[in-house]
């Protein structure tokens, strides 16, 4: 695939970006996650981004000037909450920007937790520099899906 173009910003989301936002986590979990049981409603997910994530939270977003916004990253201190790219815009080098940006914000370190069935993200993680220090049976999330955190420290 070819590499993020400079039209590409990261930035600070905006309330006018929450609902866009959501429709990326929504794509992204639809297609990275197909057997993992949602227990919100696209309804509320979109809520949930427009009250709570967009205001409330770190939250970054990756623009197009031509597809919008095509990725979302949430902090919450040293914790890399959430990373989800449209799915035709995986491959291209965003994520590196986006893990980049949060190992920026957190020179100390990162924790993020991720599906275990998620093996591409296990990958992508890995390749940063996250380790897998615990595995979990899910009954600590509210998938109740098997997860794994990983951490990074420089």
């Amino acid at each position: 695939m070819t590499s993020v173009s400079s039209a590409v910003t990261l930035r600070r989301a905006v309330a006018a970006d929450a609902s866009a936002a959501a429709d990326v986590w929504l794509r992204s979990f639809r297609a990275a996650l197909p057997t993992v049981v949602r227990p919100r409603s696209d309804d509320e997910v979109r809520d949930y981004f427009r009250e709570v994530v967009v205001p409330l939270r770190e939250t970054w977003v990756a623009a197009d000037a031509g597809a919008g916004v095509v990725g979302v990253m949430v902090l919450a201190g040293d914790e890399l909450s959430q990373l989800y790219l449209r799915p035709d815009w995986r491959g291209r080098g965003l994520g590196d920007r986006f893990v980049a940006l949060a190992k920026e914000r957190s020179p100390g370190g990162l924790d993020l937790w991720t599906f275990q069935v998620n093996k591409p993200a296990h990958r992508f993680y890995e390749r940063h520099g996250f380790v897998a220090v615990e595995y979990t049976d899910g009954s600590g999330n509210e998938e109740r899906e098997p997860d794994v955190r990983y951490v990074w420290r420089p």
